[in-house]
C-alpha cells in the first residue's frame, strides 16, 4: 500500500447529532415546517446541499431569504465547533505518514467544512482532500475516488479506503479497485443497511488501520 484515504464523518470526526438535529429544528421553523416534513425536504434536497454552494441549497428548503445569510452562517458555526479528530486519530495519521504512506481525505459535506478547514486541526494533515461541495461529485461516484488517487499520484490498488460505510463508500471504493475498510468503534452496531453485513475488512480504531499497512 502507497496510500490511505479516509472519510471524515463518523471516521475521522464524529458526526454532533444532537448539534445537527437542533440545526435542523431551527431551520424547519424558519421554514415554518414540522420537523418530519423538513426532513423529508431535507432529504429530497440532499445532494445539492452537498455539491454546491449553501445559500441556492436552503433556499430550496423553503428559508424565507430575510434568514438565509444566518441560517448558513449558523451551519458554518456548527462546522467552526465540530471539526475535531476523535481521539487516537491524529496519533495514527502522524505515524501512518513516518511510514511513507499518502494520506488523503474523500467527504461529502456541505460548503462549511472546506470553508472552515483552515481553522481547524485537520488541515495539513493530508496530501489530497476533496470535498464534495467543492467538486460537485459525491460518493459512491466512481471519480471522486478517481480524482483522489491521481490528486496522489497513486494507483487505486495502491490503496485503501477508511469509512464508517455512509453513502455506499465502501462499495463504490472496491468498484474502482481501491480495498475499502470499515470503521465500525467497538460496542457499535453498523448504522447503514449496505453495511451491515460487510465481510471485508474492518477496524475499530483509526490506529488498527496500522495493521493494514
Amino acid at each position: 500500500m502507497r496510500a490511505v484515504i479516509f472519510d471524515l464523518w463518523d471516521t475521522l470526526v464524529e458526526w454532533p447529532a444532537e448539534e445537527g438535529t437542533r440545526l435542523a429544528e431551527t431551520l424547519a421553523k424558519l421554514a415554518r415546517l414540522p420537523l418530519p416534513d423538513f426532513e423529508l425536504r431535507l432529504r429530497a434536497n440532499y445532494r445539492a446541499l452537498q455539491t454546491g454552494p449553501l445559500l441556492p441549497a436552503y433556499r430550496l428548503l423553503g428559508i424565507p431569504e430575510e434568514h438565509l445569510a444566518a441560517a448558513v452562517g449558523a451551519h458554518h458555526e456548527l462546522a467552526r465547533r465540530t471539526l475535531q479528530l476523535r481521539a487516537g486519530a491524529a496519533v495514527a495519521l502522524g505515524r501512518l505518514r513516518a511510514r511513507g504512506l499518502k494520506l488523503g481525505l474523500i467527504s461529502v459535506c456541505s460548503e462549511d467544512v472546506p470553508a472552515r478547514w483552515p481553522e481547524t486541526d485537520l488541515a495539513g494533515l493530508f496530501d489530497a482532500e476533496t470535498f464534495s461541495s467543492q467538486c460537485g461529485l459525491m460518493k459512491p461516484d466512481a471519480e471522486i475516488y478517481l480524482l483522489t488517487t491521481r490528486a496522489l499520484e497513486v494507483e487505486p490498488s495502491e490503496c485503501l479506503f477508511v469509512g464508517d460505510g455512509a453513502n455506499d463508500e465502501l462499495a463504490g471504493a472496491r468498484r474502482v479497485g481501491i480495498e475499502p475498510v470499515l470503521f465500525l468503534p467497538a460496542g457499535e452496531c453498523p448504522r447503514w443497511p449496505e453495511v451491515r453485513s460487510w465481510n471485508g475488512l474492518r477496524v475499530s480504531s483509526i490506529e488498527e488501520v496500522l495493521e493494514l499497512c
